[in-house]
């Protein structure tokens, strides 16, 4: 949506339905096969830079001057790199990881979990965000620019973009 500026479900729609009808043909799957690596390497620098950057574009509606929302965002950022780097580092060396007992799905779930630096970072941005001074800070988080979000009625573009193709909404009123 960010990207593109263009939130109907029907594209959404339109697109898993091209992609059902491609993937029952074999060759267009050759197609895909046959593109070299280093193509799918650029295209991974650029598209993960584009999600990256459309994440951080929720920012705007935040007062990034804020020594609050700056901490957040710093510590974040850089705690979802190095403790996920901490844990591949150990897994390297010993072989399993940082987490250690006895019940070993437990142990694959937990460093799984530290080892994604976007996971990382979401836990730490989450609880430092409902954590420091919470209800002073309101308006530096963004809150009443999304309080109109969160009904179906609390903005008029709400219905434009969320309503359900062939007017199944008669049948599923919206909440």
């Amino acid at each position: 949506l960010g990207l593109t500026r263009v939130g109907s479900r029907r594209v959404v729609q339109v697109s898993a339905g091209f992609m059902i009808f491609f993937s029952t043909l074999g060759k267009f799957g050759a197609v895909f096969a046959s593109i070299p690596v280093p193509i799918y390497a650029a295209l991974h620098c650029v598209l993960f830079g584009l999600v990256a950057a459309v994440g951080l574009s929720f920012l705007q509606f935040t007062n990034m001057n804020s020594m609050r929302n700056l901490t957040i965002t710093g510590l974040s950022l850089f705690l979802g790199i190095s403790i996920p780097q901490f844990f591949v580092q150990y897994w390297d060396q010993r072989h399993y990881g940082l987490v250690h007992t006895n019940a070993g799905w437990f142990n694959a779930f937990l460093n799984t979990v530290f080892m994604s630096p976007a996971t990382v970072g979401l836990i730490i941005a989450v609880f430092m965000d409902n954590t420091m001074e919470v209800e002073r800070s309101k308006k530096d988080r963004g809150m009443p620019w999304w309080v109109k979000f969160r009904t179906f009625r609390g903005d008029n573009r709400n219905e434009e973009f969320y309503t359900l193709p062939f007017n199944l909404n008669r049948f599923f009123p919206p909440t």
